[in-house]
């Protein structure tokens, strides 16, 4: 399970663009702490310890214990806004989590056992349908990944939601039942060449048929080189020019 983090943040007197970009100007980066029966609490967190956490993925899944002048309580990044140009962190929101709270989050889907799939080793691909997974779960059981397991899964083999061991109280959030997540395929290269085939023997079947010996169709021009049928009359010759 992911393991929570601490995270230190001062109040922010003042709000809108003004005093935004005066907090982002001294190294802080703007923030607001919402939900629960508080009001929100508008913060700042250091710039360069927010990069740290934001650079090593899995930001919007972590849980943070936000210490704001004292007062500790816990915390999820619901939303980053990131400069377009800079791609750095410039406002955060995160959400107060009571105990026993639970939250709607995105978690990603990783895979083990790809030495053991038959599929893998005939040179098959995996096909993944589903990055990541929504879910409902609580708090206290955020996963840093669902596991899927590929032992034994040969080509066409697929790998349905239900093949994935949950977390305490989680549920997906997807309606579709047992979706599928991830399959096996066959190569490209194998692929295009059961085309090609297909193509071929298309082909070939819609041809047509000449039959050896068959005589050609009327007002066909004999082949070059090809001797007059029987019977036929010599062509006439052209008049010498006295």
């Amino acid at each position: 399970m992911r393991q929570m983090q601490d995270l230190s943040a001062d109040p922010r007197p003042g709000t809108g663009k003004g005093p935004s970009y005066q907090t982002r100007k001294v190294g802080r980066i703007p923030a607001v702490v919402y939900g629960g029966s508080d009001t929100p609490e508008n913060v700042s967190v250091d710039a360069h310890t927010l990069g740290l956490h934001v650079g090593a993925g899995g930001f919007l899944t972590t849980l943070f214990m936000l210490d704001v002048a004292g007062k500790k309580q816990r915390v999820i990044p619901r939303q980053l806004q990131l400069d377009p140009v800079t791609d750095r962190p410039v406002h955060v929101d995160f959400m107060r989590l009571a105990p026993g709270a639970k939250v709607k989050l995105a978690i990603p889907v990783r895979f083990k056992g790809h030495e053991n799939s038959p599929g893998l080793k005939r040179g098959g691909v995996l096909n993944i349908v589903r990055h990541e997974i929504e879910m409902l779960l609580d708090a206290d059981h955020i996963p840093d990944y669902l596991e899927g397991d590929l032992a034994g899964l040969d080509i066409h083999g697929t790998l349905h939601f239900d093949d994935f061991k949950l977390p305490e109280g989680a549920k997906t959030t997807i309606r579709e039942e047992n979706f599928t997540v991830a399959s096996i395929v066959a190569p490209t290269s194998v692929i295009e060449e059961q085309k090609a085939a297909a193509a071929a023997a298309a082909a070939a079947a819609s041809a047509p048929v000449v039959e050896e010996g068959a005589a050609p169709a009327e007002g066909a021009a004999p082949a070059a080189g090809a001797a007059p049928a029987a019977g036929a009359a010599p062509a006439a010759k052209a008049p010498e020019k006295k």
